[in-house]
C-alpha cells in the first residue's frame, strides 16, 4: 500500500499539472477573499472572518477534485499497468486506499497555505487576534471529510468508465447532486417534512464550520467514503 501511495504523490507533483491544480485552488480563493467585491471579501464586507474560504472552498472542491482523481483507474487500465497492479501481493483494498490516501494527502497539502488566509484575518481582527479558532478548526476538519467523499466519488467514476474525461463529468454530477440538488429539493418542498436537505453536503458541512463536531455530520461523510471505496473494491474484484 506504501507503494502506491508513493506512486500517486510522485506522479503527481513530477506533473507541473499538479502545481497548477494547487496554484488555481489558491488563487482562486485569495481573488474572492482580497480582490473580488462581495460576500467573500474580508476587506470589503469590514469582519474577519474567514468563514466564506471554507464554503467557497467546498464548492470548488466539487470541480477541482474529480479533475485530480479522474486517472486514478482510467490510466492504470489505458496503460496496461492495471493488471500489474493487481499481481502485486496486495489486496485490491489496499490499492485502493493506497490510491485514496495518497490523493487525501495531497489535497491536505494544498490546504496547507490556506493557514496565511487564518493568519492574515487574525491580524486584521479589532482587536487583534478577533477570529473565531474553533470554528476555524472545525471547518478545517470539515474540508478533509468533504475532500474525502469527493476522493471516493473521483476513484469509483474513474475505475467505472475507465475513461478519463467520462470519469471527470460523472463524478462531478455525482458531487452536484450531493451539494445543490437535494437543497434544490428542500427549497422546492417547503410544505414537506421530509428533510432531503439531511442528504445533501451543505447542511452538514456548515453544520462543521459552527464550531461543534457533530457525530451525525462526521458519519454522513464518513458513509459517503467508504460506500463508494465499497463500490471502487466490488468493480476491481469484478475486472
Amino acid at each position: 500500500m506504501k507503494a502506491i501511495f508513493n506512486k500517486e504523490l510522485q506522479s503527481f507533483f513530477s506533473n507541473p499539472v499538479g502545481y497548477l491544480i494547487i496554484a488555481s485552488f489558491l488563487v482562486i480563493n485569495a481573488l474572492l477573499l482580497w480582490v473580488f467585491k462581495g460576500y467573500s471579501n474580508i476587506i470589503y464586507t469590514g469582519f474577519a472572518n474567514i468563514n466564506a474560504f471554507f464554503n467557497n472552498s467546498s464548492w470548488i472542491f466539487a470541480f477541482l477534485i474529480p479533475a485530480i482523481t479522474m486517472k486514478s483507474f482510467a490510466d492504470e487500465f489505458s496503460n496496461g499497468t492495471i493488471e500489474i497492479l493487481k499481481t502485486l501481493p496486495i489486496s485490491n483494498f489496499k490499492i485502493i486506499m493506497g490510491k485514496f490516501l495518497g490523493y487525501l494527502t495531497i489535497l491536505i497539502i494544498a490546504l496547507l497555505p490556506t493557514l496565511l488566509f487564518v493568519y492574515s484575518t487574525y491580524q486584521l481582527g479589532n482587536p487583534l487576534g478577533n477570529i473565531d479558532l474553533g470554528s476555524t478548526f472545525t471547518s478545517y476538519i470539515g474540508l478533509i471529510l468533504l475532500a474525502s467523499s469527493y476522493i471516493s466519488i473521483g476513484l469509483f467514476s474513474s475505475i467505472y468508465t475507465k475513461n478519463n474525461i467520462t470519469a471527470f463529468i460523472l463524478s462531478l454530477l455525482i458531487n452536484v447532486v450531493l451539494y445543490f440538488v437535494f437543497s434544490a429539493l428542500e427549497n422546492l418542498s417547503e410544505t414537506s417534512n421530509f428533510g432531503w436537505n439531511t442528504f445533501g453536503i451543505p447542511q452538514h458541512f456548515e453544520s462543521l464550520t459552527r464550531g461543534v463536531i457533530d457525530l451525525t455530520d462526521v458519519f454522513y461523510f464518513l458513509s459517503i467514503t467508504f460506500l463508494f471505496l465499497g463500490l471502487t473494491k466490488l468493480q476491481l474484484d469484478h475486472d
